[in-house]
């Protein structure tokens, strides 16, 4: 039957009135229509966290490599006090950095002037309020923290006391970046009343460093008896993260690490207990 029908088919074949299916091509359907190359087609644009559109993966002339869009700072100077969208610019990259400006508000206040601060001291800027040419820079192309424990727990605190900076980590990733205050260094003998009587009570004000863990805490203000502590999550001994009204650009507590307010009602959400903290480093001046 089979030999009977060949020489029929390969007539037809001969007058063009039949055509087999390409290679690769199923009989029925067009190449070019099938369900994959229909479903091809413009892929919407992508948008950073900045607000920057982001080129497509080959952009660079190499597949599979996305090169990230340039980030461009406002480069206005600002002031303390200043206000308008190149502040609303500054606070929203210093959030999408791990940064703590407060609210994007565009008003560049006390809040923003310590996240400023922090931001500058990564990026090896002598901390100042003005932002000028070398930050705005920097904040194109930042700089992330020193790492201090490379061997740590993912989930951990790390104190740099040479540049008055805390970082905290959340599954290996830089979750919070703030400045700080530590111990002075200066000893003292203060003469407070607590637990009802007159006491001298003399340290170091010192800032031990070595790796410790969070232990108890406090939710609101806590008075000790060298001053109140705003939500202290304690560590080492009596040596806490706290928030203080005041957190200068030199270390200035009794030992404890000072944290702008709003880092501070922030942090004991983020930092449970048990959470291992190392401190590590030493203040030099500015």
């Amino acid at each position: 039957m089979v030999a009977r029908l060949l020489p029929r088919v390969a007539a037809l074949l001969a007058a063009g009135l039949l055509a087999l299916p390409a290679c690769g091509a199923q009989a029925g359907h067009r190449p070019d229509a099938s369900p994959a190359a229909m479903r091809l087609g413009p892929a919407a644009p992508s948008v950073t966290p900045d607000g920057f559109p982001a080129p497509s993966a080959a952009s660079d002339g190499a597949a599979g490599r996305d090169t990230p869009p340039p980030v461009t700072a406002p480069r206005r100077t600002l002031r303390l006090g200043a206000d308008g969208q190149a502040v609303t610019w500054l606070q929203k990259r210093l959030i999408g950095l791990g940064y703590r400006p407060g609210e994007a508000d565009g008003q560049y206040g006390p809040t923003t002037l310590a996240a400023v601060w922090a931001f500058q001291k990564v990026n090896g800027i002598k901390p100042t309020s003005t932002v000028a040419r070398r930050t705005w820079e920097a904040l194109e192309t930042p700089k992330t923290p020193r790492v201090l424990a490379p061997r740590g727990r993912e989930t951990r605190a790390e104190v740099d006391l040479t540049r008055q900076i805390m970082v905290l980590y959340v599954g290996g990733e830089v979750e919070l970046i703030s400045h700080i205050s530590s111990g002075s260094g200066i000893p003292y003998c203060e003469t407070a009343t607590w637990q009802g009587s007159e006491q001298e009570f003399c340290g170091s004000a010192s800032t031990p460093t070595g790796n410790y863990r969070t232990t108890w805490r406090v939710s609101g203000w806590h008075r000790s008896y060298l001053g109140e502590l705003y939500n202290p999550i304690f560590f080492n001994g009596g040596i806490a993260f706290h928030g203080a009204l005041s957190v200068p650009l030199h270390p200035a507590s009794h030992g404890c690490v000072r944290l702008p307010m709003n880092v501070a009602e922030e942090l004991p959400g983020k930092l449970g207990k048990g959470v291992p903290v190392h401190v590590r480093g030493k203040f030099r001046g500015a």
